[in-house]
């Protein structure tokens, strides 16, 4: 492996916390929560009637309208998203090789609306009046596919999907391919536009959604005893990654650097976690990282306020960093913006970068009555003020995945 450092230049968010990157960090390091009550009259009759919602979302006050009819909403925030980030990073094509530019935007399930939309259409009017554009629209690789067409980065483009890990995997696998020479720059991280009644009804009858429609704002409650499920959200995050040697070449701002990065999955079960792969995964971040578990001081878990999930890190994050676990800093950002999913790696990322910047580390909101299970040392409800050197953000899905990033202040 050539021994090539990659830099973060651009940042690039939409979500219910924030319309864009800035605004997210001045919601999320001010303990503000983005979840909502969802009025939509198809959500009337769904268990759960609250997420990190993005209401009235106007594509095309942020894209050409025909782009937006010939694409899902799963695309057009992560091609929002990505567009943001090369602005931060002041991308001018000429200072690049499109040829060495990639894309890896993943999503945890895709075009999920323009399925059912279709679907509807197909049992109600017949096979006629299916848009013919209905595959592009609803394939999950179109998210990469739509970014390198506007673009023009030919690349390494792919689409990975490994459920709640899809975001911190894919920034990892493209800083792989920038480390190993592949590409000199690559947009990477996740999206997702999954809050439909059929994604709110599979998981409200597996008991994992929260059902606290009253109170929108305390429903996601990470580590909290009272918990009863996470909140799903929507939204992107999306990193312009360089290698450092091209980003200073052009004079680019960096915001950070990633350094480590953890890969593994437990071989166990399809939706219950097993500690083990999350601490393998911890812990192959910190060997690829070349750092000792001492110097991590902060991390941004996984978290998604479910009574298991949140133990089975809480547990993960004893054994990888043994008596240095007690003295971690830890947080939920999923408390305000809620579970993005395949986007979740995408934003926390994006969060960690702000927090290394910044100084500040944000909380878990809502964290009233602690799982005497999780039993480590959660910034509760108030950001506090502390420079770091180093952010690890765990991202773990269904089916196994976990994946660990190690970002390094710039």
């Amino acid at each position: 492996m050539l021994n090539r450092r990659i830099v973060v230049t651009g940042l690039g968010t939409i979500s219910s916390s924030g319309s864009n990157a800035e605004e997210l960090w001045k919601n999320i390091s001010a303990g503000k929560s983005g979840i909502v009550k969802i009025d939509e009259p198809e959500f009337q009759e769904s268990e759960t009637k609250i997420g990190g919602y993005i209401k009235d979302f106007q594509a095309a006050e942020l894209m050409d309208k025909k782009d937006v009819r010939r694409t899902d909403r799963v695309t057009q925030f992560g091609y929002i998203a990505s567009k943001e980030a090369l602005r931060q990073a002041h991308f001018q094509a000429s200072n690049f090789d499109l040829g060495r530019c990639g894309i890896v935007l993943g999503t945890g399930i895709g075009g999920i609306s323009s399925l059912l939309e279709n679907y509807d259409k197909l049992r109600d009017k017949g096979p006629r009046r299916v848009s013919p554009i209905t595959v592009p629209k609803m394939i999950s690789n179109m998210v990469a596919g739509f970014v390198s067409i506007k673009t023009g980065f030919r690349g390494l483009t792919m689409t990975p999907i490994s459920a709640c890990a899809t975001g911190n995997q894919a920034i990892g696998e493209a800083f792989y391919a920038i480390k190993n020479g592949r590409c000199d720059a690559i947009l990477a991280g996740g999206t997702e536009a999954s809050i439909t009644p059929l994604s709110f009804a599979g998981f409200d009858n597996m008991h994992a959604l929260s059902t606290n429609n009253e109170h929108p704002e305390e429903a996601s409650r990470p580590f909290d005893k009272d918990r009863d499920g996470f909140v799903m959200g929507e939204g992107a995050g999306v990193l312009f990654l360089e290698e450092l040697e091209h980003a200073i070449k052009r004079h680019a701002n960096i915001l950070g650097e990633i350094v480590g990065y953890g890969v593994t999955s437990d071989a166990y079960h399809m939706t219950t976690p097993k500690p083990e792969g999350a601490v393998a995964s911890m812990k192959e971040a910190l060997r690829v990282a070349e750092l000792e578990p001492e110097q991590i001081e902060y991390i941004n878990a996984h978290a998604t306020s479910t009574g298991i999930g949140d133990i089975s890190e809480t547990k993960a994050i004893k054994e990888a960093f043994g008596k240095h676990a007690t003295e971690l800093l830890i947080s939920s950002t999923k408390s305000m913006t809620g579970h993005l999913l395949g986007a979740a790696g995408g934003i926390e990322s994006v969060i960690a970068i702000e927090s290394l910047q910044n100084g500040i580390l944000p909380p878990t909101i809502n964290l009233e009555n602690q799982d005497e299970d999780c039993d480590l040392n959660y910034i509760s409800n108030k950001a506090i003020s502390k420079n770091v050197d180093y952010v690890l953000s765990n991202g773990f899905g269904f089916g196994g995945h976990n994946a660990s990033l190690i970002f390094k202040k710039a």
